[in-house]
């Protein structure tokens, strides 16, 4: 009984801790800044401490913007498609009354795969488009970087019995890997964040001091993809700068990445590890690109899903991200499929389909339209990463001074 309340302890004062560690570095949220929170149902116990944390950060707004695996399904199970859009599960018109408060959106994420396995494919489409489509003020800010905002992830029953299935503690044994992988059990876990940001900004700096203009990736799946860069692309990692701040947007992080040329992708491309989007399991995707856009697309399971992911607009059809990480990073070595975007795409290489970041570009964010086409930056509505590192990936960087530079060689860093 005592080794109980030993451990009730100890996970409560780790759950401060980590809301600490998701306001005041991941979203550097600032006195009565109003805060929106996004996250399961299941998930109030640690929600509740964090809203006593923000409280005494001095935050006085905050709402509350619940969601359930299976609430979600049972609506798109029964729902028509003019239902679906009504849903406050997909019909977010109150993030766009949030971000006109300038107010900091928390997201945090769990894992159910293939919970939406029996859904029409249809209806899965209309539900992500709706929720695209009704926050587009929120995501032009977030584009912008005019939004704080992170992404974080707490443990669910369904997904700590998927990664430990023998397990009487599965979900307290999920808590406590992510406790371990975003360095809560540090001794100061903010001070070890701020170490870790200052090693992810000397490695961009080696890699911009590159002046790279083209990467070609190959590896025994056979992967042998060419992605140009747009001209003088940044790259960045871990934190972004947001209103005069530098928040943690991903936590954890792992990766430095930088948007490519949409135009510029060549080449055909193999996922290293699955992608559970909108609820349903994509495995063993194959990528064909020509003149930037894909050309030909197969999987294994979830076909139907990946073609709603290519066919959300003009521009899902193309890169908007390529992004390097080692794979001795603390999430690689925990041997773990996460099934979950937010700790898979930091555990390997990845590249994304959709929209760019514009903090990767010289001036980014004061660039118009018809500069931001000639760079060839991606303008897409979506945002969709994919998993493509290997523990015999090797990435050839091409420069604009015509050298070949080895700068990732048997799935780790060579520079």
């Amino acid at each position: 009984c005592e080794s109980r309340i030993n451990k009730g302890v100890d996970m409560k004062e780790k759950y401060y801790k980590y809301a600490h560690l998701l306001l005041e570095r991941g979203l550097c949220i600032n006195k009565g800044e109003p805060l929106v929170i996004n996250a399961p149902i299941e998930g109030i116990d640690f929600v509740r401490v964090l809203t006593e944390v923000a409280c005494t950060l001095g935050v006085n707004e905050i709402y509350f913007d619940w969601y359930d695996d299976e609430l979600k399904h049972t609506e798109l199970k029964f729902y028509n498609e003019e239902a679906i859009k009504k849903s406050r599960f997909w019909n977010k018109e109150i993030h766009d009354e949030y971000a006109k408060k300038n107010a900091a959106f928390l997201f945090l994420a769990s894992s159910n795969p293939n919970i939406m396995k029996d859904i029409e494919s249809s209806k899965l489409k209309v539900a992500a488009e709706q929720s695209l489509y009704t926050r587009k003020l929120y995501r032009e800010m977030q584009g912008n970087n005019q939004v704080d905002w992170c992404i974080a992830s707490i443990a669910t029953t369904a997904w700590g019995h998927l990664l430990f299935p023998e397990s009487n503690t599965s979900k307290e044994d999920l808590w406590n890997l992510i406790f371990d992988i975003c360095l809560i059990n540090e001794e100061n876990p903010l001070i070890s964040w701020d170490n870790k940001m200052k090693n992810n900004k000397e490695m961009c700096h080696k890699l911009n001091d590159l002046n790279i203009k083209s990467l070609h990736y190959q590896n025994s799946l056979g992967t042998d993809m060419t992605i140009e860069l747009t001209e003088h692309a940044i790259w960045c990692g871990g934190s972004s700068k947001i209103k005069g701040r530098e928040p943690i947007v991903n936590i954890p992080t792992e990766e430095l990445f930088t948007t490519p040329d949409k135009f510029k992708t060549s080449g055909i491309v193999y996922t290293s590890l699955p992608l559970v989007h909108g609820g349903v399991m994509i495995k063993d995707i194959c990528l064909e690109f020509k003149d930037g856009k894909v050309i030909n697309y197969t999987a294994s399971e979830g076909i139907e899903e990946l073609k709603n992911i290519i066919d959300t607009d003009s521009e899902s059809n193309m890169l908007g991200e390529c992004a390097l990480v080692d794979k001795t990073s603390k999430i690689a070595l925990s041997n773990t499929l996460f099934y979950e975007t937010l700790f898979d795409e930091n555990a390997s290489c990845h590249i994304a389909l959709g929209r760019g970041f514009k903090e990767c570009l010289p001036n980014g964010d004061n660039l118009g339209d018809t500069e931001l086409e000639r760079v060839g930056y991606n303008k897409s509505k979506n945002h969709v990463d994919i998993m493509i590192g290997t523990k015999d990936l090797n990435i050839t960087a091409t420069t604009y001074d015509n050298k070949e530079i080895i700068i990732f060689k048997d799935g780790s860093f060579n520079i």
